[in-house]
């Protein structure tokens, strides 16, 4: 799923490749992609690219005459750029924007449908897309200790909650977890203010630090297929499962529940002791994200 520096990394690289062009045409090769009704995707065609921002996990393509477009990638949903045009569409291919320098494709891996498209008139219409998330990069003291207490949750389920959070996914939360030395399934209520604190710089420094390691990597090219992934090598503990932690050499375990897997170490972040599924179970049920669309705020 991209997060927040997967979604900067898009957005650059957009910037790069598409601002200021003119987008010729733009062709929906999968009907469920656009959810909104008016105006019709045609209402971009023959614009230019004025400008990009990021809406929690939602991208924002604006074109002259106030119109937008909103892309929600959702789990599996990735951006191409390719100098040919896509003739004939494959399997995962759900749209191609032509511009008069190239061509974005919008693909979408699985069997599950779950990317959305919305074209947008006026700006200020924009924030119906908003899930109303403190901006974990921005957010002073304050503003981010009034959120992470608002409910007394598992930290796993507010750093996830959009409406709390802008951005943070299931990833990056296990990491930012990691960095700061707490338990996913400690309760947002039960901290205190140094580890409150100890969690915003963890949160803030995290999600920096992979900003400038896929600026980086992304630096003179656009994104490739698969190179925008939720599983990365370098990881701490995210998709780590049973392999040795970084810092104390413990394997690294996990909580399965639903679609989702969190990964943590029990050495670093909860006093050396597991957390069993089993044992989790009611808490998970009440205080756990239940489906992807929960977590991403769809």
């Amino acid at each position: 799923m991209p997060e927040l520096p997967d979604i900067v990394a898009y957005v650059e690289a957009l910037e790069r490749y598409t601002l200021h062009h003119e987008l010729k045409r733009a062709r929906i090769f999968k009907p469920f992609l656009v959810r909104s009704l008016t105006p019709p995707t045609s209402a971009v065609e023959g614009k230019k690219v004025v400008g990009f921002e990021r809406i929690g996990k939602r991208i924002v393509m604006s074109f002259e005459g106030d119109v937008h477009l909103v892309f929600h990638l959702m789990i599996a949903g990735r951006f191409l750029w390719s100098e040919k045009l896509v003739v004939k569409p494959g399997k995962v291919e759900l749209a191609a924007f032509e511009f008069d320098n190239g061509t974005l494709v919008l693909t979408e891996a699985g069997s599950k449908r779950r990317a959305s498209l919305y074209v947008v008139q006026g700006h200020e219409n924009l924030a119906e897309h908003a899930r109303g998330g403190v901006e974990p990069l921005t957010a002073t003291p304050k503003e981010f200790k009034e959120a992470i207490t608002r409910e007394n949750r598992t930290l796993k389920r507010v750093l996830t909650n959009p409406s709390v959070f802008s951005g943070i996914g299931n990833s990056y939360s296990d990491e930012i977890l990691f960095a700061a030395k707490l338990s996913p399934v400690r309760l947002s209520g039960a901290l205190k203010d140094d580890e409150i604190e100890r969690l915003r710089i963890a949160t803030k420094e995290t999600l920096e630090h992979w900003i400038e390691v896929l600026r980086k990597q992304f630096k003179n090219k656009f994104p490739g297929r698969g190179q925008i992934t939720a599983f990365r090598d370098d990881f701490n503990v995210h998709g780590r499962y049973g392999q040795p932690c970084r810092v104390c050499g413990m394997p690294i375990q996990r909580i399965v529940h639903a679609e989702n897997e969190t990964n943590y170490c029990a050495k670093c972040q909860n006093e050396g002791r597991m957390l069993a599924d089993r044992a989790l179970s009611r808490l998970l049920k009440d205080d756990w994200p239940k489906t992807i669309e929960e977590m991403v705020g769809d």
